[in-house]
């Protein structure tokens, strides 16, 4: 059962890996669009695929809004899932780097591997977020004040002053220990051969 900790991001939620996952692809996500914002031109010639440049720059603006609005909310799920939904852009736009005579297919190769790693990532980061509750969830319910004892220990003291074990309870003369003398009974151990 999961509780809400001092170190929940989300209410409800504790502060899980996944949630931790989630920022982490949130800040890859605006690393990731800054570069294709600021080197589009760079990203093209790599992969051969000159006169791309407005379409890298476009991808990189909507990666950083994506990056951006998973640090932003409370509930990154839904801008994980986007962020799944821009993968498959961009396997779609890197697959268009494999047709014809283009001299660096051998990076767009490179490329669409890392894309297809990183999308397993998001996948899994999405289906996991999904499937919390969105409800919070009840605290813990608070024991330190429990001893067990149906009353105080002040109004307990002295209650069995006058109990009285009942016969059954008691252990039969022959089944008490001997203490080394004559027993209450007046009879000597038998030695055993």
């Amino acid at each position: 059962m999961r509780y809400e900790g001092e170190g929940s991001r989300r209410r409800g939620h504790p502060d899980s890996q996944t949630d931790a996952l989630a920022r982490a692809l949130g800040w890859f996500s605006i690393g990731l669009g800054l570069i294709e914002v600021v080197a589009p031109r760079f990203l093209t010639r790599r992969f051969g695929m000159e006169g791309s440049e407005g379409l890298i720059q476009a991808y990189g603006a909507r990666e950083i809004a994506n990056g951006i609005a998973i640090l932003a909310s409370d509930d990154p799920m839904p801008w994980v899932w986007a962020r799944v939904g821009g993968d498959a852009m961009d396997l779609a736009t890197l697959a268009t780097g494999l047709e014809g005579d283009n001299p660096c297919k051998g990076n767009v190769m490179l490329a669409i591997a890392a894309v297809g790693g990183v999308t397993a990532l998001d996948i899994y980061c999405a289906t996991t977020l999904s499937g919390e509750s969105p409800t919070p969830l009840p605290p813990p319910r608070d024991y330190t004040r429990r001893t067990g004892f149906p009353r105080p220990a002040s109004a307990m003291r002295g209650a069995a002053r006058d109990f009285e074990v009942p016969a059954d309870f008691r252990t039969p003369e022959p089944l008490r220990p001997w203490t080394g003398g004559e027993g209450s009974s007046g009879q000597r151990p038998v030695a055993v051969a």
